[in-house]
């Protein structure tokens, strides 16, 4: 019998982010707490930027953008916020982050680390480009390693598990 086997990924729909990012501003907009504080979220490209007049309200705006990414089935860990903490430009503070896609090296060995130490035995896995392709004899020992990686907290990526064979 043939091996079985599933990549490894972290992509991120981008018609969900921006169906967050545009429910997030339609309510930025709406909200009295974010009247007259210059306070919104905009899209560019890979990069998201919240602006407001005071850090707290930025800190604010992160807040609602994150509560619709949740909504919307977007990881957290595909946005990338740098140190977390609104820049002042000028008048106004901004706080920019940046979409992650696809498992940087130090992930795809993370994660290649963790299925050897504590993975079930005869279970393979080898980094090819962005993505990690795990093969086994035995799908309950596939089943195994996706259950072990959901729960592994110390991969600072936003895991998805395709091509399932």
């Amino acid at each position: 019998m043939a091996d079985s086997s599933f990549d490894i990924v972290s992509k991120v729909d981008r018609q969900e982010v921006d169906n967050a990012v545009n429910q997030a501003a339609k309510e930025i907009a709406q909200r009295y707490d974010f009247k007259n504080v210059g306070a919104s979220v905009q899209l560019a490209g890979d990069t998201v930027t919240m602006t407001a007049n005071s850090a707290e309200r930025v800190k604010a705006v992160l807040d609602v953008l994150q509560t619709k990414l949740i909504r919307r089935g977007v990881s957290l860990k595909a946005l990338d916020l740098g140190d977390g903490e609104p820049k002042q430009s000028g008048k106004e503070y901004r706080l920019v982050g940046t979409l992650k896609e696809g498992l940087d090296q130090e992930n795809a060995k993370k994660i290649t680390k963790l299925i050897r130490d504590q993975g079930p035995k005869g279970v393979k896995a080898q980094i090819t480009g962005d993505e990690v392709r795990v093969t086994s004899k035995s799908r309950d020992d596939l089943q195994a390693v996706i259950t072990l990686l959901k729960g592994a907290d110390n991969i600072d990526a936003a895991l998805q598990f395709t091509n399932y064979r």
